[in-house]
Order: C-alpha cells, then structure tokens, then sequence
C-alpha cells in the first residue's frame, strides 16, 4: 500500500516532471518589426534586459544600411556612424551602449557608440582590410572580427583600445567571427573548418565547445547572455531555422510567419529574442520573440519551491 507520504512525493514528482516538459521545450509570442519608410527589409540583431532593440534596415545594395534602436512596439531612433555612407547597429548592452559597424568609401569599419560618443575601432595589423564589431557586454567589451585581403576572417574581443585574438582557441582557424560577449567574458562567434562547414563555438577562458545543432549541415551562434545561453541559426534539409542552447540542450526556434527561413540574432536575460525571417513576400522582416510563462512554475517557482517541498516533507513525517 502507498504510504501518504509516498503519495505527496509522487503528485510532486509529477509536477516536477511537467515542469522539466515545459522548460525543455520553449515556447514563445512573436511580434513582427518592420520599420516606417522601408518595408522590404529590417533586421533585429540584439536586445538588452531594459528591451531596448539594436539593429538596421536597408539591404546595402538597393536601400543603403541604416541603423537604429527601437523601443517597442514603435519608437524607433536612427544611430548612424556621423559621415558614414551605411551602418548597422548590432549589439546593445544594459547602459544602451552600441556596438556595430559602418561603412565610407567601400571601407567597413568597427565602431562603439557608448553615451552619445562615436568611436571607430579598427584592426590595423597583419594586412587587416575592415572590423566588424558584433556585441558589447555591460563594461563595454566587444566581440567581433578583423579580416585578410584573401577573405580569411579571425575572431577578437576588444576593450579600451586592447585587441585579444581568439582563433588560436578554435578548432580551426580557416576562418571565424566573434558574434557576443557576455559579462563574465563568454564568448559566442562560429567558424569554418578545411572541408568548409561552419561550426557554432563558445569560449569559456580558454575552454572552446563547439555548438552543432544536431543533424544540421551548417551552425552559426550569434549571441550570448548573463546565464550562457546561446543562439543562433542552423541549416538543415535546405532550410534555415534559429535555435536556443541552454548549456545542455539544443531548441529550434522558428517564426511562424519564417518558418524555415529564421534567424535568431540576440537574447538577453530574460529570455527574450530578436532576429528575423523571410516573409512569403520576399521581404525580411524582424521580429522580437517573448517566452510564454510556464504553467508549473508559477506553482513550483526557483528557490521557493525547494523550502516548499522541504516544509511538507517535514510535515508529512511527523
């Protein structure tokens, strides 16, 4: 016969059970973004824990680059590198400090907006052509890229003019950008092996793990958060999704509206994610993804729910 005990341990178990359901499968509210005067393409690249949005429209051929933040659902604010033929807005940390990159004259150029101050941050060495700057963490260090004349691309952080290599923690060093650098100094970016496929990376220290959506054909993390979570787009059976990792498990995530056609860009700690997608139009769209709350964690909530069960089983054992 199951003791009273044993039958309170089990409903708790059940529940326990729901709730690992519900985290190990995210599910999410989707809003599009698409920015007044262009309809045809915006991208969202990067989402602070305020949800202030980083990112740009324009697709640098027909409609040049042009970079803004938004504050949703519509408060949109042009941040354009001053004299700058185009520019992106990628990364945006706590303070509403920016990182990115411009382009003058056919020369791209890193850049940091923190306050209202511009900086450009280039790679001058080794016959480096342009920098790409593509997160910025809360003390202002940014991830990015510095590239060859041959097309060879190799990961950097920055921080008060000090350049710190990374491609001689990969795997590889064919060729690979850092795309995001959180607080404690985690860095996401991907990079291309001999045989050409790109491989998702985060960098702990010196620690590299290497991200592969499982069953995909191509993998590029994109950025990282406080907790070390992870996203990013993956490629498989010829469609494009995005994906989260929690630091053990992989999830696709898929616009409803781009479905195959996804990419997520930016997260912060909250959960919340930005990206975008090709619509059925042609267009790309952004869109900005918030979690939808889990149903047994409202009733068995973080540290709260450890003293809960603790106190009934005190309780039950008297």
């Amino acid at each position: 016969m199951v003791s009273r005990l044993q039958r309170a341990w089990l409903g708790v178990i059940l529940c326990l059970a729901m709730v690992s359901v519900v985290w190990a499968a995210p599910t999410y509210n989707f809003t599009t973004v698409i920015i007044p005067g262009d309809p045809a393409f915006t991208q969202l690249l990067g989402i602070n824990n305020s949800g202030t949005i980083a990112g740009y429209s324009g697709d640098g051929t027909i409609v040049p680059n042009k970079g803004f933040t938004l504050v949703l659902p519509s408060s949109f604010t042009a941040e354009n590198f001053p004299g700058s033929d185009q520019t992106q807005v990628i990364g945006i940390n706590a303070a509403g400090d920016t990182a990115g990159f411009y382009i003058t004259g056919g020369v791209t150029h890193g850049f940091t907006k923190i306050g209202t101050t511009f900086t450009t941050v280039d790679f001058t060495m080794f016959g480096s052509v342009l920098t790409q700057l593509l997160g910025i963490n809360n003390s202002d260090e940014t991830a990015g890229y510095w590239q060859n004349a041959g097309g060879t691309q190799f990961p950097i952080t920055w921080k008060g003019g000090t350049f710190t290599p990374l491609d001689s923690l990969l795997p590889s060093n064919t060729s690979a950008q850092a795309t995001g650098v959180n607080n404690a100094g985690d860095v996401s970016g991907f990079y291309v092996d001999a045989t050409g496929t790109n491989h998702g990376f985060l960098l702990m220290g010196t620690t590299e793990k290497t991200l592969d959506f499982p069953g995909s054909t191509f993998t590029q993390a994109l950025g990282i958060n406080n907790a070390g979570d992870v996203v990013g787009v993956y490629m498989a059976g010829g469609a494009t999704h995005g994906f989260l990792y929690n630091g053990t498990s992989f999830f696709s995530i898929d616009d409803p509206n781009g479905v195959g056609t996804t990419t997520v860009n930016g997260l912060n700690d909250k959960g919340q994610l930005v990206g975008f997608y090709t619509a059925a139009n042609g267009n790309t769209d952004g869109f900005f993804a918030n979690p939808v709350p889990e149903p047994c964690s409202l009733m068995l909530a973080g540290s709260g729910m450890l003293v809960g069960l603790a106190a009934l089983r005190r309780k039950l054992m008297r």
